[in-house]
């Protein structure tokens, strides 16, 4: 498959990034520093908080979908994820490409927004110490972000296009497992933390899922 993977220096697009190129794919990184790629592939040097659509274009254009890992590492950076993606679906659609995956995160699925403003008080896929703890010092600590992330999914859910977003909790660094669990609409039981390299596993994964389409779904170990 031809592939555009968005942020491809991040936690997540470079492990998407070493596993995409490990599996055959022609792959397009977006980056806003490709001095920090891990991979010689063909790449487009972007600032990835702008909201212009146009330098976006000739990166997608031609590909079968594109793999985000776009978002904020902390509160001050809190509007890149849904603002950049904004911008990629408007290349998107100038390009008529309509497969996308990204990554959000399992505390948004309580966060109010302006597409969904009556959320549930608790994912059902919480358990009591994800419910009551874990998600309440992510949410205190890390507020921005979430909201960001769930104006993501905002713009995802009116673009039209094929789209899948991926819900992990706490991500490490650990290795890949393959043996993660997912759960369409709903966070994972049980679920605490999960592998960057298990979270790109899934990204590619479901590309060949039809199924997987307009959902949200939680991922973890």
């Amino acid at each position: 498959m031809k592939l555009t993977i968005f942020a491809a220096t991040g936690g997540v697009g470079r492990e998407v990034l070493e596993q995409a190129v490990a599996a055959g794919h022609d792959v397009t990184a977006v980056v806003r520093n490709p001095k920090k790629l891990s991979r010689e592939v063909p790449f487009v040097a972007v600032d990835l908080s702008s909201t212009d659509p146009a330098p976006l274009e000739s990166a997608v254009a031609g590909s079968d979908a594109v793999l985000s890992g776009l978002g904020p590492h902390s509160n001050a950076e809190a509007g890149v994820a849904w603002r950049g993606t904004r911008a990629i679906i408007q290349a998107m659609r100038a390009t008529d490409v309509r497969r996308i995956v990204v990554v959000s995160a399992a505390p948004v699925a309580t966060v109010a927004s302006p597409g969904r403003p009556n959320p549930p008080k608790h994912d059902p896929g919480d358990g009591f110490f994800m419910r009551y703890l874990l998600n309440r010092i992510a949410l205190t600590a890390f507020g921005k972000v979430y909201d960001d992330l769930v104006l993501m999914e905002d713009e995802l859910r009116e673009s039209g296009l094929d789209w899948t977003a991926l819900r992990p909790p706490r991500l490490n660094d650990k290795p890949m497992t393959g043996t993660y669990r997912t759960a369409y609409g709903r966070n994972v039981r049980g679920g605490v933390s999960v592998p960057r390299a298990d979270v790109a596993n899934c990204m590619l994964r479901v590309l060949g899922e039809p199924d997987t389409i307009g959902q949200t779904i939680g991922i973890a170990t």
